[in-house]
């Protein structure tokens, strides 16, 4: 079982919610709503991993954290 981390922002132009996982390539997705994302996003996720080999998925990345910092502009 792996345990993955989405990063998740809000596309104001389409309104969708969008969703992407570092680490993974191809591990994105969007919806209307957080409900369906997330049983997107584990779809897509599942898909992703069923394409890789052993070795590759041990050297997943592990999630730390998310670090916020304001800057002029």
């Amino acid at each position: 079982m792996h345990r993955i981390t989405g990063y998740i922002e809000k596309d104001l132009e389409t309104g969708l919610y969008v969703a992407v996982v570092p680490g993974i390539p191809g591990a994105h997705t969007q919806a209307e709503t957080l409900d369906e994302l997330q049983k997107n996003l584990k779809e897509v996720v599942e898909l992703c991993l069923e394409e890789m080999d052993p070795e590759t998925k041990k050297q997943l990345p592990e999630f730390v954290g998310i670090q916020q910092v304001e800057v002029a502009g």
